[in-house]
């Protein structure tokens, strides 16, 4: 018997519509955990480094985390993983509200996704098994329409994630949205949506009843009230007015990027588009994932004005900062307009706004025509080209085909010096915290496992006043322009962070500097096992490496792990950041020491065996 989770997956066949019960090994469960690092596990060991993104045979991997469907605080997470068809590397879009406590209360922790449907198809996972289900009738809908439609066709209460239009196109950083016009959260980076799309999967839908047991279950609610009392406590601000919240203050220390990445300051344009204005005009309530204390969702309504009817999930920061900040957009409700059309149409709006950023620039050195935008000007500061990019992106039309294939393969197509502004690592969009507000994160995007992605570090965290000392390996010393001890930082950040996608949590409450022990604690209590704090940094730490195996296995190496050349040689000309420039390659050579790599880039034999990796290198 198993506590907490269930203990097997399933297999879906779309080849020859075969759907078999998997078992999880209980000492894969304790070294893997769920979600992305048991994902990760099954995917090392059948990888072939031949089989492209969009061949059949490669699969998606849909996975709860060990704590979701939980009493667990925001125990609610899943995990979407695969080979990204954006990046051609290893990705793991993490997605919260119900999808991931509904696929547990089906009766299983996972799928395995393999093959090619004939025609459009959904899943519909209930009573521990999935049937295939028709979904002609659905395809080509915006994920809203076919949300309804769904809950409609199977449960009322099932909760779905769904591709829109631009995963059926295969637009290479389509999302799965989840939760449809009511609470829209996206399985977002890498191109899930578009693995989806390519296997001609509309959704996935859960629906269930089954609760999970505990091993010591009074102990463990009696935890986890003392553990909501600390988070409510320390997240006021994000209840309040969400990650939206922090628009201001990543200006002000520079870390808000501007203009694709060459402006300095941009003081009003943050405040007019803040989560503190949002809540003044739009705000209509709070929203909430599953088991979650905070509520940083917030739902909006616009009642007048040219973007009149919009209303839904309101954008967060990262979305704020790429259709704001970023093509200097200060128009709030064009804004909301172009996060509710990433929602409908499925895509990622860190990638897309990246994207459009590159054409806005590309538009105005003369490398995109007017009539590639279908007459609509590309400028600074207008939300047309923004909202015109964002349909021929989805569709696929005019400069929006090669622009869906992120900047990385934009500015090959076009040429003309335009790599020098096509900001990415690995081909993912660089998310938006500046490493040159905090050097530490130049080291965290270089090396991060799916790209430029911020959530596997967070070391600007420490910009703010969040403080790691309760986990951090030694004693952390903030310094946020300091070259020394940036590289060890990332390394610890990413080990620690990199759990909570596998344990299903919300990296929101890391902030509240939960450490290894009362981690330990809480998996003990829930699941029956015996873990240590020490036991649960190896595996963090064990995960980070296997991604990285499958990597180099991939074919990336130290020459990848670099930021774009704008960010290493364009200071910020003004704000609290103006003139700093991070140096890479020392950062870097005490990173690979800290992990115990290679100098070029690989994790080292000794260290492969100290995490029992063998197996997994070839």
């Amino acid at each position: 018997m198993t506590f907490a989770y269930h203990g097997k997956y399933l297999h879906v066949d779309l080849d020859t519509g075969e759907v078999q019960e998997k078992s999880i090994d209980p000492e894969d469960a304790r070294a893997y955990f769920l979600g992305s690092g048991y994902a990760a596990k099954l995917y090392a060991e059948i990888m072939d480094p031949a089989v492209e993104p969009f061949d059949p045979r490669n699969p998606v991997y849909v996975f709860t985390g060990l704590f979701t469907g939980t009493m667990a605080p925001t125990g609610c997470r899943s995990t979407w993983c695969g080979r990204s068809p954006l990046t051609g590397i290893w990705t793991e879009a993490n997605v919260g509200g119900h999808i991931g406590s509904e696929l547990r209360a089906a009766g299983v922790d996972g799928l395995v996704i393999t093959g090619q449907a004939e025609q459009p198809v959904y899943l519909y996972v209930h009573d521990g098994t999935a049937d295939i289900c028709e979904a002609g009738d659905i395809w080509g809908m915006d994920t809203f329409d076919a949300y309804d439609a769904l809950l409609e066709a199977t449960h009322e209460r099932a909760r779905a994630g769904v591709i829109g239009p631009a995963g059926e196109n295969l637009v290479p950083f389509a999302a799965v949205i989840q939760g449809g016009r009511s609470h829209s959260r996206a399985a977002g980076r890498g191109g899930i949506g578009a693995l989806l799309g390519s296997k001609h999967v509309k959704a996935i839908v859960a629906h269930g009843k089954q609760r999970p047991t505990y091993a010591e279950k009074e102990a463990l609610r009696e935890k986890v009230k003392a553990y909501v009392k600390t988070i409510r406590e320390g997240s006021k601000g994000a209840s309040m007015y969400g990650t939206a919240g922090g628009m201001t203050g990543t200006e002000f220390y520079g870390d808000l990027p501007i203009h694709n990445w060459s402006g300095g300051s941009w003081e009003a344009g943050a405040h007019a588009i803040s989560g503190q204005v949002i809540h003044e005009k739009y705000w209509t309530k709070h929203t909430f994932c599953y088991a979650c204390p905070i509520g940083c969702g917030k739902y909006i309504e616009i009642k007048e004005g040219p973007y009149a009817g919009v209303s839904g999930e309101g954008p967060e920061y990262e979305t704020l900062a790429g259709f704001g900040a970023m093509l200097e957009i200060d128009d709030l409700a064009a804004v909301c307009r172009a996060n509710d059309l990433c929602n409908r149409l499925g895509m990622d709006t860190i990638s897309a706004s990246g994207v459009i950023a590159f054409a806005f620039e590309a538009f105005e050195r003369g490398l995109i025509s007017a009539e590639e935008t279908e007459g609509v000007e590309l400028a600074w500061g207008e939300p047309a080209g923004m909202l015109k990019l964002l349909e021929l992106i989805a569709e696929r039309r005019g400069a929006g085909d090669y622009l869906a294939e992120g900047a990385r393969a934009a500015a090959e197509h076009l040429g003309g010096g335009s790599d020098r502004f096509a900001v990415h690592v690995k081909g993912l969009e660089m998310a938006y915290h500046d490493p040159r507000a905090y050097f530490s994160m130049a080291a965290s995007y270089a090396t991060a496992i799916r790209g430029a992605c911020h959530l596997e570090g967070l070391t600007y965290w420490a910009m703010y006043g969040i403080d790691p000392s309760n986990w951090y390996p030694g004693e952390f010393d903030y310094e946020r322009f300091d070259i020394e001890g940036a590289g060890r930082d990332a390394r610890a950040f990413q080990d620690y962070l990199g759990l909570y996608n596998p344990l299903g949590l919300c990296k929101f409450i890391g902030k509240m500097g939960f450490n290894y022990e009362q981690i330990a604690e809480l998996i003990n209590l829930a699941v029956g096992w015996d873990m240590t704090g020490d036991e649960v940094e190896w595996v963090a730490e064990r995960l980070f490496n296997l991604k990285r195996i499958i990597n180099h296995r991939l074919g990336i190496t130290r020459e990848d792990d670099v930021l774009p050349e704008r960010l290493l040689t364009e200071p910020r000309p003004s704000g609290s950041a103006e003139g700093k420039l991070p140096d890479l390659e020392p950062m870097l050579e005490e990173y690979y020491a800290a992990r115990g790599w290679l100098p070029e880039g690989r994790p080292s034999p000794e260290k492969v065996a100290e995490l029992g990796l063998e197996s997994f290198v070839k």
